[in-house]
């Protein structure tokens, strides 16, 4: 994972702001509030994936050799007082990958995909290709799901979370979250939860 130059990230205000925690609640919720609580993924004791961002990538390019992701490059936290690695891989102009790295170890905390709705003439395209990406990763980790069931499962989830800053539902070990910010982006996450056991 290589450094990121500054201008790489300038154009993405909603990414850092997700990076940095911005939005979070805990689960099935949604808020539309403007004071809302530390991200999960931040909070002490919050479970990783049991992969670096490397091996996620070696596996999800393995199985997506028509939607890859490129290195992700580290973003300079010098301002962040969370002690989580933040990374972030360019897709295009108008769509990222991001990650929350945890210290040490490395394991993913979370994994976002960001578009930037720019209007013009290839905005559709450009949605369709930040839903293909989305998609990609719900199966990612869901991988018994069809690429139609999966597809489905993100259009529930982006039109239940639209117009929300925060937006989460869980599936198992999973929370998938949707930041709907407008103009200034669409962010779609994938993180673990951890799976209390029930007492008789």
């Amino acid at each position: 994972m290589k450094k990121a130059p500054g201008s790489l990230l300038t154009p993405i205000p909603i990414l850092l702001a997700l990076l940095m925690g911005t939005a979070a609640h805990a689960d099935d919720v949604s808020s539309r509030s403007n004071d809302l609580p530390t991200a999960p993924y931040l909070l002490p004791g919050a479970p990783t994936f049991d992969m670096s961002i490397a091996q996620f990538r070696e596996k999800y390019n393995t199985a997506n050799p028509d939607l890859p992701l490129s290195e992700y490059r580290a973003i300079d936290s010098r301002l962040d007082k969370s002690p989580l690695t933040r990374a972030a891989s360019k897709i295009s102009e108008t769509l990222y990958a991001s990650t929350a790295l945890e210290p040490g170890t490395g394991k993913i905390k979370t994994l976002q995909i960001t578009w930037l709705p720019i209007p013009g003439p290839d905005e559709k395209a450009a949605q369709e290709k930040a839903q293909a990406y989305m998609t990609a990763l719900m199966r990612f980790f869901s991988p018994t799901r069809s690429p139609e069931d999966s597809r489905k499962r993100l259009n529930e989830l982006l039109s239940k979370g639209k117009g929300a800053r925060y937006y989460s539902q869980t599936e198992g070990a999973l929370r998938f979250v949707v930041a709907d910010n407008g103009e200034k982006g669409l962010t779609f996450a994938v993180e673990p939860i951890k799976l209390s056991l029930t007492v008789p």
